[in-house]
């Protein structure tokens, strides 16, 4: 207790150190200029300044140090502008101003950024979590594609890798805690199989999961890694799923993961149907696995068949206030409902007689799933380029975007006039939307975090979409400025020089006017020998 005395006691003292030195920080620069200015009255007169200024310092300048000082300048400040640029782009921000907030707001009493972010005030002015950091939480792409079957095949084309390594990093995590969730009845094998997915090297899982074979041939959380990895096709992959599928157990995560897998193969090799009927007898199997999203798979089967009564029919249990959206449910209602009116829609016809219900419906809708993840629009007009989906999105991130965008399109393309319809309102959400966005209009505020967590998630070849989209920082502009204006200073000076010269000795005098005149008139409420009286003491 007495340790725990001493201790807060030691707190205290730091902090009100801080805040002394916070406090008198304000004061410290007043002080220090009032001191240079004291010094340069009083050493005005004995040095003759003015007089050394302007005829040591000005007189003997040539224009090529006029050339020389604006050139340089000018350098400087575009390396500075081009660095600056540069970290935007990569990060977001601006360097000089993230610097400034780190280190030099407490200094000055400011209060940290990472404690602003994570807290907020309630009503009773005490601190809470911000609702923000749910919201930015990261999950699994219930569409994600085979990394040998897919991912590799483009790598092999292209020479680039789709996925990151933060992306393959959480899948590694997941597999663990899927297929290897009680650490203390671990087999032999399990243990190679914990190890094999915390490889970075394929190969090396690979050649850990044919170990773990060796050790027992009916570990099947060897073969789905080899399903994932190493199948070259998607046939390969859903006959490795199928052996896995027959020696997997009473394991249900096992089963779960490996039954939804096969569906998503019997979806890709055109068995449509058959991969429908295995979603749905998985989701009756398994009612309370809700979280792992299967019902986005089947909507995407669905959409396919064409089967848009039981698309809607699956909205209706899963498009409910009670449960978390995504950009999957917002999006296929307002597909339904603009596949309705889209085929006749007109902005001509609209604007002379207005919308009808079932227009405004879908408008509505069009709106609603806009507030909800304003990245999506883009990709399915086409206006950015696809990318191969990455295996975990953030909810209303530019990665949710792509990955939704990436299986749907199609489905857009094939409801005659839904893309123009889409083309024709999507802007229009954002002229609902409080700026700034201080509070949503059909849901929370669009969380600050996503930029960060998609350029984890996306490659880096790939330009993450920003909303709202950020202006450039303050240092951008001015280092930009300061750029242009001292190349335009360094050309003159070097085209005009006499008159360059002129124009430089006429600045520096007006500089230096006020300062003078500062003295003089200090001189006249000054005794006339107050710099004598000063030398005595």
């Amino acid at each position: 207790m007495a340790y725990i005395g001493s201790l807060h006691t030691s707190l205290g003292f730091t902090e009100k150190l801080r805040s002394w030195l916070s406090w008198s920080w304000t004061y410290v620069c007043f002080i220090w200029f009032g001191m240079v200015l004291i010094m340069i009255y009083v050493l005005w007169s004995p040095l003759k300044l003015q007089e050394t200024l302007t005829s040591v310092f000005l007189n003997t300048l040539t224009p090529k140090f006029y050339v020389a000082l604006t050139g340089t300048s000018s350098l400087i400040s575009g390396l500075i502008l081009i660095f600056e640029w540069w970290y935007f782009r990569k990060y977001g921000t601006s360097f000089i101003e993230q610097v400034s907030v780190s280190h030099l707001r407490p200094l000055l009493g400011g209060v940290e950024s990472s404690s602003a972010t994570g807290l907020f005030s309630s009503v009773n002015g005490e601190a809470e979590p911000r609702p923000s950091v749910s919201e930015c939480k990261v999950w699994r792409n219930p569409l994600n594609l085979f990394r040998g079957a897919e991912y590799n095949r483009y790598t092999w084309v292209t020479g680039k890798e789709p996925l990151t390594y933060y992306d393959m990093n959480l899948s590694a995590q997941d597999h663990q805690t899927f297929f290897t969730g009680d650490t203390q009845q671990l087999r032999p094998e399990d243990a190679v199989m914990q190890k094999a997915w915390r490889e970075r090297n394929p190969q090396a899982r690979i050649r850990a999961a044919y170990q773990a074979i060796e050790m027992n041939h009916e570990c099947a959380a060897a073969y789905v890694l080899l399903a994932e990895e190493e199948a070259t096709t998607i046939t390969e992959a859903e006959r490795l799923f199928k052996k896995a599928l027959s020696i997997a157990g009473k394991d249900i995560n096992l089963l779960v993961y490996i039954k939804r897998r096969l569906a998503m193969c019997a979806r890709k090799l055109g068995r449509i149907k058959e991969a429908v009927k295995m979603m749905r007898d998985l989701m009756k199997e398994f009612p309370l696995l809700g979280m792992l999203n299967i019902h986005e798979n089947l909507l995407e089967a669905l959409l396919e068949l064409q089967a848009y009564a039981d698309v809607q029919a699956v909205l209706a249990k899963y498009d409910d206030i009670s449960l978390p959206k995504s950009a999957t449910i917002c999006y296929t209602s307002a597909l339904l409902k603009a596949r309705a009116v889209s085929d006749k829609f007109s902005p001509e016809a609209a604007s002379r007689r207005g919308l009808s219900t079932a227009e405004m419906n879908a408008v509505e809708a069009i709106h609603r799933a806009v507030e909800f993840n304003p990245h999506v629009p883009k990709y399915l007009l086409e206006m950015k380029s696809l990318i191969l989906p990455p295996e975990h999105i953030l909810k209303r991130g530019d990665s949710e975007a792509v990955a939704y965008a990436f299986f749907h399109l199609q489905h857009w393309k094939r409801a005659e006039g839904a893309l123009n319809l889409l083309h024709c309102t999507w802007e229009g959400t954002f002229r609902i939307i409080p700026y700034p966005l201080e509070k949503g209009h059909l849901f929370y505020p669009y969380p600050g975090c996503t930029e960060t967590a998609d350029r984890e998630l996306l490659p880096s070849f790939h330009e993450v979409s920003v909303y709202p989209k950020k202006e450039l920082p303050f240092f951008i502009l001015f280092t930009a400025g300061l750029c242009s204006f001292t190349a335009m200073l360094a050309m003159l000076t070097h085209q005009f020089p006499e008159l360059m010269g002129v124009f430089a000795k006429a600045f520096f005098s007006t500089l230096f006017a006020p300062l003078g005149f500062f003295a003089d008139k200090m001189e006249s409420f000054m005794p006339s020998s107050f710099w004598h009286q000063l030398t005595q003491i």
